[in-house]
């Protein structure tokens, strides 16, 4: 430093109070801050780092951590001020444009839940900028309202409609889902069941139902898309945003488009004796009072009230009563996940784990 008095040069390593030439009392001059701060970058799963600058509204990520503080600097400091600020957008503009984006794409039934969605969830926060909120705390709010599953899909819905603006979604903690046992029917009770159905005006879609369709397959069922004891499983049949139901021409995924032979004879016979237009859907009743007649049946003749997907369960149940390959079941039933079929879809009767019980038994009878 120079001494103010004197003017000579004083080395600033030797810390001193006083001039060693003049003795005036030296006064430092404290150092200005030159370093440009920015947030902690953070690790994301993808092995690349990112910075959030929320009062410049962007969000940088690289593939390095150093890579990403040296951006986050440069934006910070104005050197790259060319890029500007992330452009303000609403949670609600956002998941707008993405439902938008997608219309065309995705199964009408998908778009009427994403609005569903939109409509009911994160109202707290939907016309708020999506990069001043608060996710966990809205997160937090939003589970006081609704079933976890409920939030997790709403959080399904927002998370990449973020990521789709161009911003980092942040890491939340979602409560936990926990599933419900869903109702199904053993194979005692099929039988019951089929005894009570038959006869009643939902009974042709009780069967397929029960040959492992989904409802919204067996809405597409036509005469025409059954050959000999074959039934062609193709389309299906869907509520769109405006509630009303329409055609898909695709399945829901790439197994669920097969042939599944007919298993009832009960149902052939139907079929047989059909005298409705070969175009004509078999179910022609609205979806929610076909569900409620099968729970009719169900409820009287004391069985469960399983719908139309528990008949769909009780076909897989069936399946493993009787023996079926898993990679049958699946080809059957149109699924191509086994983990969805050992998770929900296959049930061990009570029947057989009373048999399986009595054989352990049996086992250790003799010691």
């Amino acid at each position: 430093m120079i001494c103010r008095n004197c003017k000579r040069e004083i080395p600033d390593e030797l810390h001193f109070t006083y001039c060693g030439y003049c003795g005036d009392r030296l006064i430092r001059e404290r150092k200005k801050k030159s370093e440009i701060r920015v947030p902690k970058a953070r690790k994301l799963r993808s092995g690349a780092w990112n910075i959030e600058l929320r009062s410049e509204g962007q969000s940088i990520t690289e593939p390095t951590e150093e890579a990403c503080i040296a951006k986050a600097k440069a934006i910070r400091a104005g050197f790259i001020a060319s890029e500007g600020k992330q452009k303000s957008i609403t949670l609600a503009d956002a998941v707008d444009k993405y439902i938008a984006e997608r219309n065309n794409v995705l199964s009408p039934s998908t778009i009427k839940g994403y609005v569903t969605l939109r409509r009911n969830r994160f109202k707290t926060v939907m016309n708020k900028d999506i990069c001043k909120i608060n996710w966990q705390a809205a997160i937090n709010a939003e589970a006081k309202t609704c079933s976890p599953k409920t939030l997790e899909n709403a959080w399904g819905l927002v998370r990449p409609a973020i990521a789709a603006c161009g911003i980092q979604p942040p890491n939340v903690t979602l409560a936990q889902v926990v599933s419900d046992e869903l109702p199904w029917l053993d194979y005692i009770q099929i039988k019951a069941f089929l005894h009570a159905v038959r006869g009643e005006d939902c009974e042709i879609g009780a069967l397929l139902a029960l040959h492992s369709l989904r409802l919204s397959e067996l809405l597409a069922i036509t005469p025409d898309k059954i050959s000999g004891s074959t039934i062609h499983v193709s389309g299906s049949k869907v509520f769109d945003v405006n509630g009303t139901l329409v055609e898909k021409r695709t399945n829901k995924n790439q197994t669920s488009r097969r042939d599944i032979e007919i298993l009832i004879p009960r149902f052939a016979e139907l079929v047989a004796a059909y005298t409705g237009d070969s175009d004509r859907p078999f179910v022609q009743m609205h979806p929610n009072t076909f569900r409620r007649h099968i729970n009719d049946v169900c409820r009287s003749a004391g069985l469960p009230e399983v719908g139309v997907h528990g008949l769909r369960r009780s076909f897989a149940s069936l399946a493993y009563h009787l023996g079926w390959s898993e990679r049958r079941t699946m080809a059957t039933g149109g699924w191509n996940n086994i983990n969805t079929v050992h998770k929900i879809y296959i049930k061990l009767a009570v029947a057989d784990e009373n048999a399986d019980i009595a054989k352990m038994r049996e086992y250790y009878s003799d010691i």
